[in-house]
């Protein structure tokens, strides 16, 4: 988790927990999960909120495409993966090995690649796993990190008993109130 002495454009609350969106360069160029005690910060300015917007959207209907600008900082390589990322279907995977030959490269190099990603859920490096496992997420392979991922997989319909994914409860964050005192 990031240090919350960042300077976000957005701080919101999502079924993930925190998360925190920096702009630059009329981009969104960062994406990192925050721990609870950040206060949330609406957006401001028309990028901010339709970043906002695009995420709340998704975290409705993982269906939904993001189509807010990203500036990703990085090798041509990493650049490379995360477009590749990016045509990964929602609800679908591919292993760090399948994206490696696509990409004519190493699973190693496509899995640093997604280690450093610097915008999660917009460049869903939680599409890609091990050829025998769920793999890692954010450089992590247990605890928070990995169950980010496993939540990821679930809401976009991704189900793999192997991987033991199940299907995502419903967010009562994300449902109006009426909906959230029924399930409750």
């Amino acid at each position: 988790m990031k240090q919350p002495d960042i300077d976000y454009a957005v701080v919101m609350h999502s079924p993930l927990g925190r998360l925190g969106i920096r702009l630059g360069n009329g981009c969104v160029c960062a994406l990192d999960y925050l721990p609870a005690a950040v206060p949330l910060k609406r957006g401001y300015g028309l990028l901010a909120r339709q970043v906002e917007r695009e995420l709340r959207a998704w975290f409705r209907n993982p269906r939904t495409r993001f189509s807010v600008p990203l500036e990703t900082a990085g090798t041509p390589f990493q650049d490379r993966v995360r477009t590749a990322l990016c045509r990964i279907p929602a609800g679908q995977v591919q292993t760090y090995g399948q994206l490696a030959a696509r990409l004519d490269s190493g699973a190693r190099a496509v899995g640093n690649a997604c280690r450093h990603n610097p915008l999660p859920i917009l460049v869903p490096c939680h599409r890609v796993i091990g050829a025998h496992g769920i793999g890692g997420y954010a450089g992590s392979t247990g605890g928070e990190q990995l169950a980010r991922k496993q939540w990821l997989l679930r809401h976009e319909g991704y189900l793999d008993p192997a991987l033991k994914i199940r299907p995502a409860p419903p967010s009562s964050d994300l449902l109006p109130r009426r909906q959230r005192i029924a399930h409750a």
